[in-house]
Formats: structure tokens, C-alpha cells, sequence
């Protein structure tokens, strides 16, 4: 990888798998490199996948098989800007299908422990709204959301 900063994530030996679902599932994204391990380690033998080097939406991640010691959590997570619902059904339902989960205000988990925001840019435009009255309806509207539905934002922020 030649970015300074890479992502590191870190999984139970399924590195490969979440990049190459990560590769299929959203544009701009590509596994880049598998690396083997050279000798033995604590959580694998000689020539397992230890590190995958691969981008989601440009970003460049590193994903280390390094074993069931760390687990993610919500203090990490991708966020997807989507520009309609079509396209925010298309990311959110591909990574709840997969082994996934909902959960709400537009957060969801893939099935390997990341969280992913899939934020219509029409939610940002309407909570930072400069009509603070319009804002606070949108954000109320979100609140009750699992994955965040258009047309309901669009119809909080006209009142």
C-alpha cells in the first residue's frame, strides 16, 4: 500500500472474506493483496492469510487475521453517503442479508462485527438545516429509523 494512512481492522481469520464482500458490494473497492504468514503465530500456522490489503470506497484498509482476542464495536465505522433510497436500500441490504444486522438512526453491522452508517446525503442536509425547527423534525423523524427512509426525512423537513 503506498497511502501513509491505512485503516487496520482486525478479524478472526476471516480477512479475506469480509474484503472480497467489501470489493463486491460497493464501487471503488478492490482487494489489492493477500499476504501469507512467513512462520507460525498465535493465531495461525505457515502460510494462512495474515493480512489483506484492500480499499472501501477509496479508502485503503488492512485487514490482520490476528485472532478472537479484539472484537469491533459501534466506536468504529464506515460511513456510506448515498445519494436516493435505491441506493441506500442497495448497501443496507446487502450488508444485512450477508449475516448482518439492523440497528437504528441508518447503523447497521456486517456480519464479521463492522459498523456501516448508510447516511443519505438528504439526512446531513436536513439535520444541519439552517431552519432549526425543520432540523430538529428531521432528526425526530431519524430517531425512529432503522435503516433511514427518504421520503419520510424529505417530509419532516417540509413540515
Amino acid at each position: 500500500m503506498t497511502s501513509k494512512n491505512t485503516i487496520c481492522l482486525w478479524f478472526d481469520g476471516t480477512a479475506l472474506d469480509a474484503a472480497q464482500f467489501y470489493a463486491q458490494t460497493f464501487p471503488d473497492s478492490a482487494v489489492v493483496a493477500v499476504n501469507h504468514a512467513p512462520g507460525d503465530y498465535p493465531s495461525g500456522k505457515t502460510g494462512d492469510v495474515l493480512t489483506v490489503e484492500f480499499t472501501v470506497m477509496g479508502i485503503p484498509c488492512l485487514g490482520l487475521n490476528g485472532g478472537p482476542t479484539f472484537k469491533h464495536s459501534e466506536a468504529f465505522s464506515f460511513q456510506v453517503a448515498t445519494d436516493d433510497q435505491a441506493e441506500t436500500d442497495r448497501f443496507w441490504n446487502a450488508i444485512v442479508s450477508n449475516g448482518g444486522e439492523e440497528s437504528v438512526c441508518g447503523w447497521c453491522r456486517d456480519k464479521w462485527g463492522i459498523s456501516w452508517q448508510i447516511t443519505p446525503r438528504i439526512l446531513t442536509q436536513a439535520i444541519t438545516h439552517t431552519d432549526r425547527a425543520a432540523a430538529k423534525r428531521a432528526f425526530e423523524a431519524m430517531m425512529e429509523m432503522g435503516k433511514i427512509d427518504v421520503a419520510r426525512i424529505e417530509a419532516a423537513l417540509k413540515g
